[in-house]
């Protein structure tokens, strides 16, 4: 790292969405001037640089693991520029963290050449046949020995191509890492120069990681090609809840809640008789917990009452998703309650801990309550609890064991019907 960034202000850099209209994209939006890292709602930006450094590298990472295709597309009319160009960030993370795995060095291959020494990896064959021995009793012994020694090339293309990479790489998201950055490269941008030298080092090798290195750079060219100074590239999703789901899901659900799912049936009246009846969609809980003997059917949504309390109901699920979560708790307990000690029944949504209106600083809390106008005296299964979870434990915290998360869930569920 022989050169510096100018003072780059991080926490300026990023923002935390207000899950509104025109501000629900999370992830990373940059162009060749500026760049800018979205946060989920509910989260708390830590203080320190390095902190908010390793939480930025944590909200990529969840959204690798998390995101889908199908769930990364934005609406483009919420941005400036109408030109976007999907950011492939992990090759960039590989390319750099490789180079930083190997104390700032490029990729080279070796030369060897032959040297005249009394040490070193011996070529026996060149010695015998260009060194004279000297002869003690009847046996030659060689004072100077022909051996084979190594160099990096660090001329050679492969090389001037990973430079080339590291550079863009640190030039945009460099920032992520540190305030240095890697000199400039000596070479001109040729994709398809670049590409053949690297498919042909990648079908070439067989080191797992160098495989991964080639890989990684062959996206980097590809995108590099695509990328131009009028354009926006991103990595993230304005569908964050897709994602907020599947972090409940993490943190809490059983494997196998696939039998917890409620089906309908049609029976067609005028279908030939030997056509067997046919299920309707499935209605699909998205997280199912057990704990103590307790199961919890537990839905996340990502709405904005943790955060904008003072929104109100509008804030809050609707009806249908109330109803729904209904039928799933009277499904499970009609069909697997002789099996638990009790049934219940909740949403999960984001807040800050640090910063809220509920005066609390726990991971957890119950604010809300919903039912159905409909049952008189409703049971724990039909009375939906709303919890709030805290939007940065979630993401930094969901892998590894849960069995503390869901005892302090649990708590917060069952007090309300304690009450």
């Amino acid at each position: 790292m022989s050169k510096s960034y100018e003072y780059f202000n991080l926490r300026k850099h990023c923002h935390v969405n207000t899950n509104e209209e025109g501000d629900r994209f999370v992830g990373v939006k940059a162009d060749s001037n500026n760049a800018i890292v979205y946060f989920p709602a509910g989260y708390e930006l830590p203080n320190s640089d390095v902190e908010l450094r390793k939480d930025i590298y944590n909200l990529l990472r969840v959204l690798t693991i998390f995101v889908d295709k199908s769930d990364d597309q934005l609406h483009k009319d919420n941005f400036t520029k109408s030109q976007l160009v999907k950011f492939p960030i992990q090759a960039y993370f590989n390319v750099i963290n490789w180079y930083l795995d190997h104390n700032g060095k490029y990729y080279s291959e070796t030369n060897e050449i032959l040297k005249v020494r009394t040490y070193g990896r011996k070529d026996w064959n060149r010695t015998i046949k260009t060194q004279k021995p000297m002869i003690q009793g009847q046996s030659p012994i060689y004072l100077n020995m022909v051996v084979r020694h190594t160099t990096p090339n660090y001329n050679r293309l492969i090389t001037k191509i990973h430079k080339y990479c590291v550079y863009d790489a640190f030039k945009k998201i460099g920032w992520l890492y540190t305030t240095g950055k890697p000199e400039e490269p000596d070479i001109i941008f040729d994709k398809t120069l670049f590409l053949s030298t690297l498919y042909s080092k990648y079908a070439n090798t067989n080191m797992d990681k160098e495989k991964e290195l080639f890989k990684s750079m062959i996206a980097m060219i590809e995108f590099i090609d695509n990328y131009t100074i009028d354009k926006q590239f991103y990595y993230g999703t304005d569908n964050f809840e897709t994602v907020w789901e599947k972090l409940i899901n993490r943190f809490f659900s059983v494997k196998n809640k696939e039998k917890y799912f409620p089906r309908a049936y049609w029976i067609e009246k005028y279908r030939p008789n030997n056509e067997a009846d046919q299920y309707s969609s499935t209605l699909v809980p998205d997280s199912i917990m057990e704990y103590n003997k307790k199961l919890y059917i537990l839905d996340a949504k990502y709405y904005r009452y943790g955060v904008y309390p003072n929104l109100g109901l509008s804030a809050l699920p609707r009806s249908a998703d109330i109803n729904k979560q209904i039928t799933y708790g009277q499904y499970a307990y009609e069909k697997y309650g002789s099996n638990y000690e009790n049934v219940f029944n909740a949403f999960i949504m984001p807040f800050n801990k640090y910063d809220n209106k509920f005066q609390t600083d726990n991971e957890f809390i119950n604010v809300a309550e919903a039912g159905g106008y409909w049952i008189a005296k409703p049971n724990s299964y039909e009375r939906v609890q709303g919890i709030l979870a805290d939007t940065r434990y979630v993401l930094k915290n969901y892998d590894g064991n849960h069995d503390l998360d869901k005892e302090k869930l649990s708590i917060e569920i069952e007090k309300a019907l304690k009450d």
